[in-house]
């Protein structure tokens, strides 16, 4: 057989199985917008996430101002963020919101975003070997904080509220964690002013966070090695305010 038939026959292969492969990929059928919703329900209670995603996306796109329409997007907003497909679910957000801004459902759409960044920061390897990560990139937990604080701003009634305030404690955590690790590190390498300053702004950003006491700590040392006695004086007084017994009191 020549160079060029084992070619074509090649080529001939490639297109069958390819065919092949295409003929055997699910087709959603062409039934009523009703008919696929609730197959899309049935899918989505039992926890099918790819599978309703397939069908909530074929009436989004063949039926884009039918009655189900605006269910839906919200629809395909919790499936995509239960298949943990963030990128795909914040897109899907942000689209909601451009166009529903009054939308009843609106509050529930934020509690979403701020769920989403929040499965966007989690790293299921570091968290499951217990693998530190202080200091690895908050940006998905920032704006995390920023969605649930928004929540409850606008909508501090909603059902989802108190979810969204329990949830901003352990964002706070997360953020004055990295924001310690990154003062360390500017302490590590003779960075003093800039350790002092992400430190105070640690303080002044999240109070109430088990990481105050040790930032406090770092300014305090800080300003005295910098030979700024009226600055450590001061970091030294909030400590002994608000942490009597820490051993630097006093010193």
């Amino acid at each position: 057989m020549g160079k060029k038939s084992r070619l074509l026959l090649s080529l001939a292969l490639v297109t069958m199985m390819a065919t092949g492969c295409s003929s055997t990929k699910p087709k959603i059928p062409d039934e009523p917008p009703e008919v696929l919703y609730q197959k899309a329900r049935v899918k989505l209670d039992s926890g099918s996430y790819a599978s309703a995603i397939e069908l909530l996306e074929a009436l989004d796109s063949r039926y884009p101002f039918g009655a189900y329409s605006t269910q839906v997007q919200l629809d395909l907003i919790y499936a995509y963020y239960k298949q943990d497909d963030t990128a795909q679910a914040i897109a899907n957000i942000d689209r909601f919101i451009r166009l529903n801004p009054a939308h009843k459902n609106i509050d529930y759409v934020y509690y979403m975003r701020g769920l989403t960044n929040m499965a966007a920061d989690f790293n299921f390897f570091q968290d499951f070997f217990g693998i530190d990560r202080d200091d690895k990139d908050p940006s998905y937990a920032r704006q995390a904080f920023k969605d649930f604080k928004l929540l409850l701003q606008n909508y501090p009634t909603s059902q989802y509220a108190a979810d969204a305030r329990a949830r901003m404690i352990s964002l706070k955590t997360r953020l004055a964690k990295y924001d310690l690790s990154v003062a360390q590190y500017y302490v590590k390498r003779g960075a003093l002013i800039a350790a002092a300053n992400r430190a105070k702004q640690l303080v002044e950003d999240f109070p109430d966070t088990p990481q105050t006491e040790q930032a406090l700590e770092l300014m305090v040392n800080a300003y005295t090695d910098l030979k700024m006695p009226a600055m450590a004086q001061n970091a030294r007084a909030v400590l002994a305010k608000n942490y009597p017994n820490n051993e630097l009191v006093g010193g």
